[in-house]
This record gives structure tokens, C-alpha cells and sequence, in this order.
């Protein structure tokens, strides 16, 4: 690319040292970091989807995989074909005459959670650290759509933005060494789902049955960065088998709004 021109960019003081954004960080001879700014902001994170939106589009000889996260990109790149310098420039001039919108890929996920129990073995502590009873911990809970900043972890992992403060609640002390798929928790300031059954150190809260990873399906992942998030609660294990035997047999139709 050899357009010319100016990228947008904001500043911050940190200290006595001002942080332009967007600013380059090499990671190794292959890998490269595009920081739009600092912090968990839908601001920032909709640059980040903008960018990697047109980087994809871009599809440059050499790219190897685009990594968005909260508030910056990763471009892993093959150093034979492209120089960090040549690849830097590209992304600058990209910026200047970006063609993506910011309302990209806006959709809400519903997803059917049964709370408690044996499938939110944490509720109760979570009710311990906030004070609040069951009842006020599912309604608050289930009572906000959540933006998906970032997917990461594991496979199709969303990490999830607009928490509210009444809920937030340490870590465990020791983390479980497996946690069933489709387990809904609760770190700090976050909640998330967990797509496969992995190790995690998130308090569990609920369980969706729904699947939300499938490497066979054409879109793996359901979520996708920009995405919102909203939880339904299931009233009784036997809605959740009844769902959950939907969805093996393929005829659960998962509920998206789109806009």
C-alpha cells in the first residue's frame, strides 16, 4: 500500500510520559501489537473491530492469523514476506481510509441458563460475598445484555463486559481442574461461559445447554467480538434436559436478534 495521510490518534498521560494510540509494540520477530488504547471501553473495542474487521478484508501475502483483543490487536505475520516496518505502514494507511462501519456484526445471543444447584455449585457463594439472595443474584444476573469484548481462553471463550458491580466476587482460591461446557461464572468484574469443558478458577453460577462450540459446524464459535450476550433462566432441570436433547437432535432453533 502506498496511500499517504495522517492515522487518527488519542493520547494519555501515564505519569510523566504521554501513550499515543494507536502505538506499535513488536513481539518477537513474527508478531506485531496494534494498542488502541488502554482500559475495557466499547470505545476502544470498536476500533479494535473496525481494524481487524478491514484486516481481514485486507487479506495481505503474509498475514498469518489476526488476534483482537480488548484494547489491541496481534498480527502474526511471516517475516520472509513482510517486514514489521512495511507491515506497520500498511496498518497505518489502512486507519486513514478504513471502510468498515461500527456497527458491525451487532447481534444479541440468547442463551437458556438454569442457576444454582448442581449446575451453579458458586451461587451460593457468590450470595455469601455480595449479600444478595438467590433470587437477587439470578435477577440481577440475567437482567443486562452483555458485550463480548474478546474470545479467548479457550475455543470460543467470551469474555463478557457490563457486569454489575453488585455481582463482582474474587476468583476461587484454587481453581477446579475440569468445568463442565456451557458453565456460566462469574471473576472479578467479568462473567463468562465456559464453551468446553477445561479447567477454570471462575465461581459457576449456571449452566446453559446449549453448545457453544463445534469445530465441525461452519462458524465454530456462536460468538463473535461485538456481539452482546443475554441470559435467560430455565426454571427446572427438566426444561434444561428437554433443551439440551433439542439441541443434540438439531432441532433447538437458538434465538439471535439481529440490529
Amino acid at each position: 500500500m502506498t496511500t499517504s495521510g495522517d492515522v487518527r490518534q488519542s493520547s494519555e498521560n501515564f505519569g510523566d510520559q504521554e501513550v499515543v494510540f494507536p502505538n506499535f509494540a513488536s513481539m518477537g520477530d513474527s508478531a506485531l501489537m496494534v494498542n488502541m488504547g488502554e482500559g475495557i471501553s466499547t470505545d476502544i473495542n470498536d476500533q479494535v473491530r473496525i481494524l481487524t474487521d478491514d484486516l481481514m478484508k485486507s487479506d495481505w501475502p503474509g498475514v498469518r492469523e489476526i488476534v483482537p483483543t480488548y484494547s489491541s490487536i496481534v498480527i502474526h505475520y511471516d517475516p520472509f514476506i513482510l517486514s514489521e516496518k512495511s507491515l506497520e505502514q500498511s496498518i497505518s494507511n489502512l486507519m486513514q481510509y478504513h471502510t468498515s462501519e461500527n456497527d458491525v456484526g451487532s447481534r444479541t445471543v440468547v442463551l437458556p441458563t438454569l442457576y444454582g444447584g448442581e449446575f451453579g455449585p458458586d451461587l451460593d457463594s457468590v450470595c455469601t460475598i455480595t449479600g444478595l439472595s438467590q433470587e437477587d443474584a439470578v435477577r440481577i444476573h440475567s437482567g443486562s445484555d452483555y458485550r463480548v469484548y474478546a474470545l479467548g481462553f479457550s475455543p470460543g471463550f467470551p469474555y463478557l463486559g457490563g457486569l454489575s458491580e453488585e455481582l463482582h466476587c474474587s476468583r476461587l482460591d484454587s481453581p477446579r481442574t475440569e468445568v463442565p461446557a456451557g458453565s456460566v461464572a462469574i471473576a472479578g468484574s467479568q462473567t463468562g461461559v465456559y464453551p468446553v469443558s477445561s479447567p477454570g478458577g471462575w465461581r459457576l453460577i449456571g449452566r446453559t445447554p446449549i453448545v457453544l462450540f463445534d469445530p465441525y459446524r461452519t462458524d465454530p464459535a456462536i460468538f463473535r467480538p461485538g456481539d452482546h450476550l443475554r441470559f435467560v433462566p430455565i426454571k427446572s432441570e427438566k426444561e434444561f434436559d428437554e433443551i439440551s436433547n433439542a439441541v443434540q437432535s438439531n432441532s433447538y432453533e437458538l434465538e439471535v436478534i439481529v440490529g
